[in-house]
C-alpha cells in the first residue's frame, strides 16, 4: 500500500502539483483532429491537468491551444468567433492567434500600445495520427515528438476513440497493468486468455519505464510470455489481436480522458478493423457529441443482473471498456491506496508506483525524467514461448525492439 502522502503525490496533477510538473514535460493529447477539422470551424472547450483551455483551427489550418478565459473580463473563448487567424472574444472583441498574441483591441481607444502588451496563455502543438498533441511544460525543454509505433502508421491501420473516466489517471493506469483481472472481471468477454491466471510475473525497467512481463504454465511445461509497455507518464501498448494502446490523460484530479487504439503494423484485418469501428474490443460507444459513454456510472453501466447470474459474463456489463471504467470509478474520484492489501499478482502495480514516485522526485530534484529521447519510444510489445527456468529478461530484451517500424509509413 502507498502512504497517504505518496498518494497525494502520484495523483494531484494540477499545475503547482509535483506530477502535474512532471507531465507538463512531455507531449500530451488534446483533441482529435477530426474535432477542429475545417479552418475556421467552431472552438473545443479541452480540459488537460486541471487546466480550462480551447482549441481552434485558425483561417490557415493552424492549430491554436489557448487559455478558456479571456484576459481582458476572463469571459469564455469557447463562445468567441474563429476568423480571420485568429479567435475573437464575444464580450468586447479582443482577438488572439495562435501564439497567445492579441492581434486586436477595438474597445481601446487606437495608438494607446496597450494590445501589444497583453497576451493570453497558449501552448504549442502538433499533429500526429489524427490527434493534436501539445506541451505545456517550460518552453526551451521542450522535446522532440515521441516515436510511438502507432503513431507512424497510415489511418487505414489505426483506429482510435476516446471516452471519460470518472476518475483518477492512476487508477486508470493501475487497471491497464494489472494482469490477474482479465480472469475474472472479462469473463465471458472474449478477452485472451481469460480464464486463465498468470502464475509468473516479471517487471523489467527500461529508458522509457517498464516493461512488465506476465507468464502462464503451458501443458508442455513451457512459460507463455506477454509483454505490455508502460512508456513514460501514462502509456500502455501492449500485444493482443490487433494490437492495442492505451493513454490515461489526466483532465484534472477526478476525471480522466482515456484514448484506445486498435494498430495493424504488420497490415490491416479489415474485420478486426470493422469491430473496432462498431465498439466492439477496447473501444466504448458514446453519448452522440460528448466523450461520455453510454453505459456510465448514472445508468449503473446498463448492468444485466440476469445475463451475470447465468455465467455467460462475469460482470453482466457489455465491453471490455466499461468492464474495466466501472470497477476503476467504484473506487472513488481517487481511490485510497492506504486500506489496499497488495499480493504477488499486483507485482506490475507496485513497480509502476515505485517508478513513477521516482520519477517524480528525480524531476523535482532536477533531473531528466525518461521517455524524452523520441528514439526511446521505440520498442513493441510482444509474446513468446520460453522452457521453464528460461531468463525471461534475456528473451524480452532480444525481441523488444525486433521488427519495430516495419509496417509504419509516415501519412
Amino acid at each position: 500500500m502507498l502512504s497517504r502522502a505518496e498518494n497525494e503525490l502520484l495523483t494531484r496533477t494540477g499545475p503547482d502539483a509535483p506530477m502535474g510538473r512532471l507531465m507538463r514535460r512531455y507531449w500530451l493529447p488534446a483533441v482529435f483532429s477530426d474535432q477542429i477539422a475545417r479552418p475556421d470551424s467552431p472552438p473545443v472547450r479541452v480540459r488537460l491537468l486541471g487546466e480550462k483551455l480551447v482549441a481552434f483551427r485558425d483561417s490557415l489550418g493552424r492549430v491554436g491551444l489557448l487559455d478558456e478565459r479571456c484576459p481582458h473580463r476572463t469571459a469564455s473563448l469557447y463562445f468567441g468567433r474563429n476568423e480571420e487567424c485568429g479567435l475573437r472574444c464575444v464580450y468586447h472583441g479582443w482577438k488572439f492567434d495562435v501564439d497567445g498574441a492579441c492581434v486586436d483591441m477595438p474597445s481601446e481607444p487606437p495608438g494607446g500600445g496597450f494590445q501589444h502588451k497583453v497576451r493570453i496563455k497558449s501552448y504549442p502543438c502538433v499533429e500526429r495520427a489524427g490527434i493534436v498533441w501539445t506541451y505545456m511544460g517550460p518552453p526551451e525543454l521542450k522535446p522532440d515528438f515521441p516515436e510511438l509505433e502507432w503513431t507512424l502508421l497510415p489511418e487505414s491501420q489505426r483506429y482510435a476513440s476516446r471516452h471519460i473516466q470518472e476518475c483518477n489517471w492512476l487508477q486508470g493506469l493501475e487497471g491497464g497493468f494489472d494482469a490477474s483481472h482479465i480472469a475474472f472481471l472479462h469473463r465471458g468477454s472474449g478477452a485472451i486468455n481469460q480464464n486463465v491466471v498468470p502464475s509468473l510475473y516479471e517487471t523489467v525497467p527500461t529508458d522509457f519505464g517498464l516493461v512488465i512481463g506476465s507468464g502462464r504454465e503451458t501443458p508442455d511445461d513451457d512459460i507463455r510470455w506477454g509483454t505490455a509497455l508502460f512508456i513514460a507518464p501514462f502509456h500502455k501498448v501492449f500485444a493482443s489481436n490487433p494490437d492495442g494502446a492505451h493513454m490515461w490523460v489526466p483532465m484534472d484530479d477526478e476525471n480522466t480522458m482515456l484514448y484506445s487504439v486498435d494498430c495493424f503494423p504488420n497490415g490491416v484485418n479489415e474485420a478486426l478493423l470493422e469491430r473496432s469501428k462498431a465498439f466492439g474490443h477496447i473501444h466504448t460507444e458514446n453519448i452522440p457529441g460528448t466523450d461520455r459513454a453510454i453505459q456510465n456510472r448514472d445508468n449503473d453501466y446498463m448492468i444485466d443482473r440476469a445475463v451475470q447470474a447465468s455465467g455467460r459474463s462475469f460482470t453482466g456489463m457489455k465491453g471490455l471498456g466499461i468492464q474495466d471504467c466501472a470497477i476503476q470509478e467504484s473506487m472513488g474520484p481517487i481511490a485510497d491506496r492506504t486500506a489496499e492489501h497488495l499480493g504477488v499478482s499486483d507485482t506490475a502495480i507496485i513497480q509502476i508506483r515505485k517508478a513513477l514516485l521516482q520519477m517524480v522526485r528525480d524531476h523535482e530534484a532536477g533531473r531528466t525524467p525518461p521517455a524524452l529521447d523520441p528514439a526511446s519510444y521505440r520498442a513493441r510489445s510482444t509474446k513468446f514461448v520460453l522452457p521453464r527456468g528460461a531468463s525471461f529478461r534475456s528473451a524480452m530484451e532480444d525481441q523488444l525492439r525486433a521488427q519495430y517500424g516495419a509496417g509504419a509509413a509516415a501519412e
